[in-house]
Parts: structure tokens; C-alpha cells; sequence
């Protein structure tokens, strides 16, 4: 059983991205227009990774900063996590979610709810509003993600010091390429807590399926092919 602080952790690791993330869309939306630009986009993948790299150095030695269902599902399926614990983990990331998107909708009701405090909008036109396309997007990116977070925060060999760099780094990346195609979700918590209070849920499932069997897939991988048999050697 992991300390209840870690639940709080996740919780307020999970608010940070889902406040500062959607806030770069807000931002990119009144600075640049609601068309996506070059400038609108690497804005709003700065946001994005920013958030992410800060809470995982804020937090990983706490909770893990997993910050997100679809590394924490495969982290109880290859029991780095016990189930009680994943489950609350999970729980508190949607917490700090649903409070960060209701925090936006708050201090800024008119901008937010034009964009509906999130760019998850579905397949976009880009890939023919596909939902296949779409579906296999979101997964691959948070495959590539998951991976990342085994490779320098689960494996024992990795190199100490680069987890906040490194997983940030592969979220600004992602949203990079990804915000023009699905909106670049990667995460349902991400999803979820501005999708329940701007009450927008069309494709809602996509951005949790996609991810978590993203995620699943990358953690069954990276756990039996390489972690495992670096805690052996050690």
C-alpha cells in the first residue's frame, strides 16, 4: 500500500497538466485565432510537455507521477502498482482534472467554454475524420509514451535525472504532430475533466480505449522484454 500523500500527488500532478495544458489551447485561441497556425501549435505542445516535465520532477519521487489511467493501467497489469492503489491513483487523477477544468471555467467562462477547454474534438479533417485513423493515432502516440516512461523511470539501468526531460519532452512531441490530427488526448483524464464540465463528449470513448490499449501494449512490451530482465541482473 503506497502512502495516501502519493493519491494527493497524482491529484494535484494531474490538476497542473489539465490546468496549464488546456490554458496554452485558451491562449493559442486568442493569440493566434481559432485556425491552427505553426505558432498556435508549438504553444500549445510547450504548454503540454512544460506541465508534464515539471510535475514529473515535482512529483515522481512521491507517487511515480503517472499523471495519467493509461501508464498507471499498465503499471497494475505489470504490478509495478497494486490494483487498490492503481484504482486510487486513478481516481485522483480524474479528481485533479475534473477541479483544473472547473478552475478554467471559472476565471475565464467566456474564452474557455469556446473552445470547451479542450482541443480533443475528434478525428480531424486532416485524416478524412476517420475514426480508425484516429483511434490508431492516439494509441500509437501513448504506446510511444508509455515507453518512454518504462525506458527512463522503470528501468533500473536508465540514466538518473532525465524522467522529467525525457517524458516531457515525448508529450511535446506528441502534441507537436498530434494536436492537428485528434487533438492529441493521450491521456482520458486529460479528456474527461473538461469534457464533464464544458459537457462535451462527443468521441469521448475514442480517447480512452486508444490510449489505454496504447498503453497496455507498451507496458507489457517494455516490462518482459527489458525491465524485468534488468531487475534480474541488478
Amino acid at each position: 500500500m503506497v502512502n495516501p500523500r502519493a493519491y494527493l500527488a497524482e491529484a494535484i500532478a494531474t490538476y497542473g497538466l489539465v490546468f496549464f495544458g488546456p490554458l496554452s489551447v485558451i491562449l493559442a485561441v486568442s493569440a493566434f485565432g481559432e485556425e491552427l497556425t505553426t505558432q498556435s501549435v508549438l504553444f500549445i505542445s510547450l504548454g503540454h510537455g512544460g506541465a508534464i516535465a515539471l510535475m514529473v520532477y515535482a512529483f515522481g519521487h512521491v507517487s511515480g507521477a503517472h499523471i495519467n489511467p493509461a501508464v498507471t493501467i499498465p503499471m497494475i497489469i505489470t504490478k509495478k502498482i497494486g490494483i487498490a492503489d492503481g484504482i486510487g491513483y486513478i481516481i485522483s487523477q480524474l479528481i485533479g482534472a475534473v477541479a483544473a477544468a472547473a478552475t478554467l471555467a471559472a476565471i475565464l467562462p467566456e474564452v474557455g467554454a469556446k473552445v470547451n477547454f479542450a482541443t480533443q474534438g475528434g478525428p480531424s479533417d486532416l485524416i478524412n475524420n476517420s475514426i480508425g485513423s484516429g483511434f490508431a493515432i492516439e494509441a500509437i502516440l501513448t504506446f510511444f509514451l508509455v515507453t518512454v516512461i518504462f525506458m527512463v523511470a522503470v528501468h533500473k539501468k536508465a540514466t538518473p535525472g532525465i524522467q522529467g526531460l525525457a517524458i516531457g519532452g515525448m508529450v511535446f512531441l506528441i502534441h507537436l504532430v498530434a494536436v492537428p490530427l485528434t487533438g492529441a488526448s493521450v491521456n482520458p483524464a486529460r479528456t474527461f475533466g473538461p469534457a464533464l464540465i464544458s459537457g462535451f463528449w462527443e468521441f469521448h470513448w475514442l480517447y480512452w480505449a486508444a490510449p489505454i490499449l496504447g498503453g497496455i501494449i507498451a507496458g507489457l512490451i517494455m516490462n518482459y522484454v527489458y525491465t524485468k530482465p534488468a531487475e534480474k541482473e541488478a
